[in-house]
C-alpha cells in the first residue's frame, strides 16, 4: 500500500534524519501517509532519541504537501534541483519538525487534531 523510509541518519551534533513516505493512489486520503509519517518520527525522537525529522517534497506533489501540513512539519524553503529523480534534476521544499515542537508524541497531535 506503499512505503516509509528513514534516512540520512546523522548522529553527533545533528541528530537527525531524512523521512521519505508514498502511499498507492488507491489508498490515498485515508489517512495513512501521516499516521505512518507520526509513528516513524516518534520512534525517531523518542526511542532513537533524534532531535529533527526533515521532510523533502517536490513542488508539485500536492498530496505530500498536505501530509506535512497536517501533520505541523514547518516550511523551511526551497531547494532548486535539490535530488536526481527520472533523469533529471528536481527541485524541492523542505519541511521539519524538532522533539521540542512535539512533546505529546506527534502521534498523539495527529489523532487529537485528526477530527478537529
Amino acid at each position: 500500500m506503499g512505503q516509509l523510509t528513514v534516512s540520512s541518519i546523522v548522529w553527533g551534533s545533528a541528530m537527525m534524519a531524512t523521512l521519505g513516505y508514498w502511499v498507492d493512489k488507491d489508498r490515498a486520503g485515508q489517512g495513512i501517509a501521516p499516521t505512518a509519517v507520526a509513528l516513524a518520527t516518534d520512534y525517531c525522537f523518542q526511542t532513537l532519541g533524534l532531535h529533527r525529522m526533515e521532510i523533502n517534497i517536490r513542488p508539485e506533489n500536492g498530496p505530500s504537501l498536505r501530509v506535512v501540513e497536517k501533520l505541523g512539519f514547518r516550511d523551511e524553503g526551497y531547494r532548486p534541483r535539490f535530488l536526481h529523480i527520472n533523469g533529471q534534476w528536481a527541485d524541492h521544499r523542505t519541511f521539519a519538525l524538532t522533539s521540542e515542537e512535539v512533546p505529546e508524541g506527534l502521534l498523539a497531535r495527529w489523532q487529537r487534531n485528526r477530527h478537529t
